[in-house]
Protein backbone atom coordinates (compact mmCIF):
# COMPACT_ATOMS: atom_id res chain seq x y z
CA UNK A 1 0.00 0.00 0.00
CA UNK A 2 1.12 3.55 -0.91
CA UNK A 3 2.76 5.43 2.24
CA UNK A 4 2.34 8.71 0.86
CA UNK A 5 -1.61 8.87 0.68
CA UNK A 6 -3.14 11.87 2.63
CA UNK A 7 -5.24 10.99 5.40
CA UNK A 8 -8.02 13.13 7.27
CA UNK A 9 -9.05 13.84 10.72
CA UNK A 10 -12.07 16.11 9.89
CA UNK A 11 -13.67 17.74 7.65
CA UNK A 12 -11.88 20.92 7.51
CA UNK A 13 -8.63 19.21 6.62
CA UNK A 14 -10.54 18.00 3.77
CA UNK A 15 -11.67 21.13 2.35
CA UNK A 16 -8.41 22.69 3.13
CA UNK A 17 -6.82 21.06 0.47
CA UNK A 18 -8.75 22.68 -2.88
CA UNK A 19 -8.57 25.60 -4.39
CA UNK A 20 -10.07 28.74 -3.10
CA UNK A 21 -13.20 28.03 -5.62
CA UNK A 22 -13.76 24.74 -4.81
CA UNK A 23 -13.46 25.11 -0.97
CA UNK A 24 -16.22 27.84 -1.34
CA UNK A 25 -18.61 24.98 -2.92
CA UNK A 26 -17.41 22.45 -0.21
CA UNK A 27 -18.69 24.73 2.36
CA UNK A 28 -21.80 25.60 0.67
CA UNK A 29 -22.19 22.01 0.15
CA UNK A 30 -21.37 21.21 4.12
CA UNK A 31 -23.76 23.90 5.05
CA UNK A 32 -26.55 22.37 2.94
CA UNK A 33 -26.23 19.01 4.66
CA UNK A 34 -25.94 20.73 7.83
CA UNK A 35 -28.62 22.50 7.78
CA UNK A 36 -31.41 19.70 6.26
CA UNK A 37 -29.60 17.10 8.85
CA UNK A 38 -29.13 19.09 11.87
CA UNK A 39 -29.30 16.01 14.50
CA UNK A 40 -26.88 14.35 12.03
CA UNK A 41 -22.83 14.37 13.16
CA UNK A 42 -19.31 14.83 10.78
CA UNK A 43 -16.65 12.60 10.25
CA UNK A 44 -14.61 11.20 7.49
CA UNK A 45 -15.82 8.24 6.28
CA UNK A 46 -13.88 6.42 3.13
CA UNK A 47 -11.54 9.38 3.35
CA UNK A 48 -14.74 11.75 2.16
CA UNK A 49 -16.93 14.16 4.38
CA UNK A 50 -19.20 12.24 5.84
CA UNK A 51 -22.81 13.29 7.73
CA UNK A 52 -23.64 10.22 10.33
CA UNK A 53 -27.34 9.79 11.51
CA UNK A 54 -28.45 6.25 12.34
CA UNK A 55 -25.50 5.41 9.99
CA UNK A 56 -23.96 7.37 7.14
CA UNK A 57 -26.52 9.62 5.62
CA UNK A 58 -24.52 10.89 2.68
CA UNK A 59 -21.08 11.43 1.38
CA UNK A 60 -19.26 14.33 -0.89
CA UNK A 61 -15.84 14.98 -2.43
CA UNK A 62 -13.67 17.20 -4.64
CA UNK A 63 -12.37 15.64 -8.00
CA UNK A 64 -10.62 17.49 -10.75
CA UNK A 65 -13.55 18.38 -12.71
CA UNK A 66 -16.79 17.67 -10.25
CA UNK A 67 -18.26 17.20 -7.12
CA UNK A 68 -19.39 13.63 -5.80
CA UNK A 69 -22.32 13.13 -4.40
CA UNK A 70 -23.04 10.01 -2.48
CA UNK A 71 -26.31 9.63 -0.94
CA UNK A 72 -26.87 5.69 -1.39
CA UNK A 73 -28.48 3.78 -3.82
CA UNK A 74 -31.94 4.99 -2.27
CA UNK A 75 -31.16 8.59 -2.14
CA UNK A 76 -30.25 8.18 -5.96
CA UNK A 77 -33.51 6.35 -7.25
CA UNK A 78 -35.97 8.27 -5.33
CA UNK A 79 -35.08 11.41 -7.30
CA UNK A 80 -34.39 9.52 -10.53
CA UNK A 81 -35.58 12.33 -12.58
CA UNK A 82 -34.18 15.25 -10.87
CA UNK A 83 -30.94 13.77 -11.29
CA UNK A 84 -30.83 12.56 -14.96
CA UNK A 85 -29.29 15.27 -16.07
CA UNK A 86 -26.37 14.59 -14.09
CA UNK A 87 -24.04 11.87 -14.46
CA UNK A 88 -24.23 8.72 -12.04
CA UNK A 89 -23.72 5.57 -10.80
CA UNK A 90 -25.99 3.10 -8.29
CA UNK A 91 -25.00 5.57 -5.61
CA UNK A 92 -23.81 8.37 -6.88
CA UNK A 93 -24.12 11.77 -9.01
CA UNK A 94 -21.28 13.86 -10.32
CA UNK A 95 -21.78 17.92 -10.52
CA UNK A 96 -19.77 19.22 -12.71
CA UNK A 97 -17.95 22.45 -11.18
CA UNK A 98 -18.70 24.15 -14.27
CA UNK A 99 -22.43 24.65 -14.10
CA UNK A 100 -24.84 25.45 -10.68
CA UNK A 101 -24.44 23.25 -8.06
CA UNK A 102 -28.39 22.12 -6.94
CA UNK A 103 -28.28 22.64 -3.57
CA UNK A 104 -32.05 22.87 -2.83
CA UNK A 105 -31.90 19.22 -4.75
CA UNK A 106 -29.24 18.48 -2.33
CA UNK A 107 -31.29 19.25 0.73
CA UNK A 108 -34.11 17.31 -0.46
CA UNK A 109 -32.09 14.63 -0.87
CA UNK A 110 -30.57 14.69 2.48
CA UNK A 111 -33.79 15.14 4.28
CA UNK A 112 -34.99 12.09 2.30
CA UNK A 113 -32.09 9.95 3.51
CA UNK A 114 -32.66 11.32 7.35
CA UNK A 115 -36.52 10.38 7.16
CA UNK A 116 -35.46 7.52 6.00
CA UNK A 117 -32.32 6.37 8.28
CA UNK A 118 -34.31 7.72 11.43
CA UNK A 119 -37.52 5.33 9.92
CA UNK A 120 -35.27 2.16 9.97
CA UNK A 121 -33.91 2.68 13.47
CA UNK A 122 -37.57 3.31 14.88
CA UNK A 123 -38.37 0.09 12.98
CA UNK A 124 -35.04 -1.85 14.63
CA UNK A 125 -36.16 -0.51 17.74
CA UNK A 126 -39.60 -1.96 17.90
CA UNK A 127 -38.58 -4.67 16.59
CA UNK A 128 -36.03 -4.98 19.39
CA UNK A 129 -38.57 -4.02 21.89
CA UNK A 130 -41.11 -6.03 20.93
CA UNK A 131 -39.08 -9.38 20.49
CA UNK A 132 -38.12 -8.36 23.99
CA UNK A 133 -41.25 -8.52 25.84
CA UNK A 134 -42.00 -12.00 24.75
CA UNK A 135 -41.29 -14.60 27.40
CA UNK A 136 -40.73 -18.26 26.49
CA UNK A 137 -43.30 -21.12 27.01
Amino acid sequence: MDGSKTTFATIDEYIVQFPPEVQVILEAIRKVIRDSAPDASEKISYQMPTFALHGNLVHFAAYKHHIGFYPAPSGILAFEQELAQFKGAKGSVQFPLNKPIPYELISKIVQYRVAENVGKAEAKLKQKQGSGSKTKA
